[in-house]
């Protein structure tokens, strides 16, 4: 009976302890979102990524140019088109019929290929940011002793009341003002 009670004042004050130390930890938050876009390299990368675009829009645009005025052409042969040069009008309408068919689908490759290029080249460029947005936040979060940390840019967390926000100390890490 006297073991019984001992270990049951034991799991007490076990219990009581782990509650004490859970409350003692810190939980803080931050807006990953807006430090990551607040970055100078974020603003460079994303200049990077506007010139290429702008690049594969230009290159897509001059193909398609090129469509059109072959699609024009075949339409002009259609109106001219008679009974004299029936034949011969239908064998070059055949041909171009054939290349405008071969321009759309490499047009729409092109599309595909730049689409995933500047995907590419967008990873490529905001990896390293967001690992070094990252590293900051996990510094400040050691320095401060802090258990937890929140991103509350994402909008998954229902509800949060309070803790501290560490946004500022991330920025000043990183060298944003």
């Amino acid at each position: 009976m006297k073991n019984l009670v001992k270990g049951a004042a034991l799991l007490v004050v076990m219990f009581l302890s782990t509650q004490f130390a859970n409350a003692q930890q810190k939980i803080g938050h931050v807006s990953f979102n807006e430090i990551f876009s607040l970055t100078t390299d974020f603003k460079t990368a994303q200049d990077q990524l506007k010139t290429l675009g702008e690049a594969k829009t230009k290159e897509i645009q001059a193909l398609y140019t090129e469509f059109q005025t072959k699609q024009t052409a075949a339409n002009d042969k259609l109106r001219n088109r008679s009974e004299a040069n029936k034949d011969k009008v239908d064998a070059e309408l055949q041909t171009l019929g054939t290349e405008l068919q071969d321009m759309q689908n490499r047009i729409t490759e092109f599309q595909r290929l730049a689409q995933e290029e500047v995907q590419k080249k967008e990873e490529e460029l905001f990896t390293p940011i967001q690992k070094k947005v990252a590293d900051a936040i996990t510094a400040v979060s050691k320095e401060k002793g802090y258990a937890y940390v929140l991103d509350v840019s994402t909008g998954s967390i229902p509800y949060f009341q309070g803790g501290d926000d560490l946004t500022p100390a991330v920025k000043s890490k990183l060298g944003i003002k």
